[in-house]
């Protein structure tokens, strides 16, 4: 069987009385949303951090209430706004097990990260030398055991304030899949040429457009994103495998760039009786069915010529399109040494279909003063 791992990611709620509970609100419709919609098919939900923007056990129960009414288990992490009582006791109302740690999901080693208490309060991102070591062990017995890992944090590794450059080097050695953060309040993909990040906007102070979820999804080691806005249409198709060319990581797995003729996989999150997949201007082709991972199709596209190609799946009236480059053996490029690791610098930039517009409107960049 195919290790196929989702999830369904809420950015930063930021809960505060301030705002009349704003970012409690549209948690609570999001969730309900999710709960119609995703069901099964995916396996957890995460808060990245910043939660409750001043910390305190009132905003803490507003979101346990929230959280309650989602039938998945939860993986809550703690952002600086979480961290500024000076602990995090209130926040353990919403949380299960303190982070570090690690949960084996579908195959995939996930590991759940705390970048904040060792810090000073603030956007004081640190990672202790226990916990960096545990990292190390944990990625160690995940290459042994032949899993592949996932990462999540609060914010990008280029936001550590104590060896930025050598976490992220960690995650590119031992081939982590993808790493989901918060923090940035919009919406982002980074491809640093190893590894995929990825970062959800604020559902309690969004910027560009609706707040909204995520849902990330491993296909058998390919990574795909996409974000779904509190008033989109379901279903919500997400096409898994074969890679889109902008978050290829190893040029030369066939699940990422393909040879001649290849499988298509993808979600379709919602319901849906029919779905085709279609190359190019090429005929729409069913899809059928894969019995053993819920709500995944499949299809099969025979003597695909080399080149970069549109790929469009459509089911009940949604669809999702990516760019799938398709190359001989031949032509694979080899692999140049990376640079700036786990930094903003690898911004894939603006990806429209993706509700990604690139212009980094958040409070750590060009946005409103919170």
């Amino acid at each position: 069987m195919t290790a196929c791992l989702s999830w369904v990611h809420f950015g930063d709620l930021h809960v505060d009385e301030a705002d009349g509970l704003e970012g409690l609100h549209r948690f609570e419709t999001l969730v309900g949303l999710a709960e119609q919609h995703l069901g099964d098919a995916v396996d957890f939900a995460l808060l990245p951090g910043d939660n409750a923007n001043h910390g305190t056990e009132a905003q803490y129960r507003g979101i346990s209430n929230a959280m309650s009414r989602l039938g998945r288990s939860w993986h809550v992490l703690a952002g600086d706004h979480d961290f500024e009582p000076g602990n995090l006791d209130a926040m353990r109302a919403i949380t299960t097990r303190d982070a570090p740690y690690a949960a084996h999901i579908r195959g995939y080693s996930c590991l759940f990260l705390d970048i904040v208490s060792a810090g000073k309060g603030g956007p004081d991102f640190r990672i202790d030398p226990a916990q960096r070591r545990w990292i190390e062990r944990e990625l160690d017995m995940a290459g042994a055991a032949g899993e592949r890992a996932v990462v999540f944090m609060h914010a990008y590794p280029g936001d550590l304030r104590d060896d930025p450059d050598g976490v992220a080097g960690v995650f590119a050695a031992h081939r982590v899949v993808f790493v989901d953060t918060g923090h940035t309040h919009y919406n982002e993909l980074l491809n640093d040429g190893r590894v995929i990040y990825g970062a959800t906007r604020s559902i309690g102070q969004s910027e560009e457009g609706a707040p909204g979820f995520s849902v990330v999804t491993i296909d058998d080691g390919v990574p795909s994103w996409r974000f779904q806005a509190i008033d989109a249409v379901w279903p919500l198709v997400q096409i898994t495998t074969p890679a889109d060319r902008r978050l290829i990581t190893d040029p030369a797995c066939d699940r990422q760039v393909p040879q001649g003729g290849f499988t298509v996989r993808a979600r379709i999150f919602g319901g849906t009786a029919r779905a085709t997949v279609c190359l190019d201007d090429g005929p729409e082709i069913a899809m059928v069915r894969v019995a053993d991972v819920a709500e995944m199709w499949t299809a099969t596209l025979p003597d695909v010529e080399d080149g970069l190609h549109q790929l469009r799946v459509t089911a009940g009236g949604s669809a999702d399109v990516i760019e799938v480059l398709v190359r001989g053996p031949e032509a694979t490029p080899k692999r140049t040494a990376p640079v700036a690791l786990g930094r903003n610098v690898h911004a894939i930039g603006a990806w429209p279909e993706r509700c990604i517009d690139g212009a980094q409107r958040g409070p750590n960049r060009n946005g409103a003063d919170w």
